[in-house]
């Protein structure tokens, strides 16, 4: 009994740690186009660049620290790694709270981008603590935690920001430093001694970890693929949502925090209740073709929304496709070993870095080409219709691995 209250304690840090995570971009979300308004002097167009470059930089760090992370804890443990991540989030929001100008953001960026590295590392604990099909459903309680997370990161954001565009990130640090001194008392650690293995240099290389997955497990590598192109699909709703409905329905941060409400209790109940009765039920395989399917669907409305109560509808679509990642998920844990989740959970992470390199940046200059004036085509819709083709494409990726293995 007493070891089951501590799994249970342990899962609630870790969605809470995951919360935190989500939070962060939730109040980014509605505030930032704003906020690099003010710093710059600029127009919601040309904002949306800076955010693909802040993106850009914010990526290029997980991207070279996911794998270090992921194997720093397959050596020393989970515990560590994730509270020094959580207390660098603190001071990651602290700098953007009082950033004087854009180039301070960037310096926000670059230690959120490192801190943000440990999610492979809570992942991987969520793998050591999970058996079977519970795998699947405690993974679906991560994306419950991201959307929970988007619902009131979006809502601090939007609400917070139109007393003080500081505030929102205040309140971020406040919940990040509460949180790792909660972890410092009650996070057990995970991986028993016996579990772990000695850090290498050659394995915490991004490219070469990533590679040595795709090798190693020739199996996943579809799956894969699969996973590195929905990531940078999803960026368009992640980071240019909120551009999006100031370009093209003229709402207001207010607005934009109620549609990300709607957004988040739709995820919670898909990630914290659906998916535990759709995965016994149908499959991880189902799971992860219709979700893809759902996601190409939502996309491809928003980009031809005409009314902004339409995205309302749009987004239903859109949030079912979240069946898809923890299905897939759930697949890939079960085909590697113990003291390999923290080095799986590391190439899932890299693959999001690459993708939030890729993602925003390509997305915002799409969604800046068809909106900058003057224009003789205004299609502010461009970057989620390319989306959607991408979805189709990991779809097709998905079924062709199926078929293989």
């Amino acid at each position: 009994m007493a070891k089951r209250k501590k799994k249970t304690a342990a899962l609630g840090f870790i969605f809470v740690t995951i919360f935190i995570d989500v939070l962060g971009l939730g109040i980014i979300i509605p505030v930032l186009p704003k906020l690099l308004e003010v710093l710059g002097n600029i127009n919601i167009s040309k904002a949306s660049t800076y955010i693909g470059w802040l993106t850009f930089v914010y990526a290029s760090m997980q991207f070279v620290f996911a794998s270090v992370m992921g194997n720093l804890s397959d050596t020393y443990g989970r515990r560590p790694i994730l509270l020094i991540s959580l207390f660098g989030f603190a001071i990651d929001y602290l700098v953007m709270a009082f950033a004087p100008s854009i180039a301070w953001l960037f310096v926000g960026r670059t230690i959120a981008g490192i801190c943000g590295a440990s999610t492979s590392t809570a992942t991987a604990y969520i793998a050591d603590i999970s058996r079977g099909n519970k795998r699947a459903a405690n993974f679906g309680l991560v994306g419950a935690a991201s959307a929970l997370g988007l619902i009131i990161g979006i809502a601090l954001g939007a609400y917070l920001s139109a007393i003080n565009l500081r505030f929102p990130f205040m309140a971020a640090a406040a919940f990040a430093f509460a949180n790792g001194f909660y972890g410092l008392f009650v996070l057990p650690e995970s991986l028993a001694p016996r579990y772990r293995r000695k850090f290498e240099w050659s394995r915490a290389n991004p490219f070469l970890s990533l590679w040595r997955i795709y090798q190693k497990r020739p199996g996943l590598a579809g799956l894969l693929t699969a996973a590195g192109i929905v990531y940078i699909a999803q960026k368009a709703v992640e980071y240019l949502l909120s551009t999006y409905l100031y370009e093209k329905f003229d709402w207001t941060p207010a607005s934009v925090g109620t549609l990300g409400l709607f957004i988040g209790l739709i995820l919670v109940g898909i990630q914290g209740g659906l998916i535990r009765y759709t995965v016994p039920k149908y499959g991880h395989k189902k799971n992860i073709i219709w979700g893809l399917v759902f996601y190409a669907i939502g996309l491809a409305l928003i980009a031809f929304a005409s009314k902004g109560w339409m995205v309302y509808l749009c987004m239903i679509p859109y949030c079912l496709g979240g069946l898809s990642g923890p299905a897939l998920q759930g697949i890939a844990t079960e085909e590697v070993a113990k003291n390999e989740q923290g080095e799986l959970q590391g190439a899932f992470a890299i693959l999001n870095s690459i993708s939030l390199v890729i993602g925003p940046l390509l997305l915002s200059y799409v969604f800046f080409f068809f909106t900058k004036s003057p224009r003789s085509v205004h299609f502010p819709g461009a970057p989620y219709l390319l989306s959607a083709i991408l979805m189709l494409i990991s779809t097709v990726i998905a079924v062709r691995s199926f078929r293989k293995a």
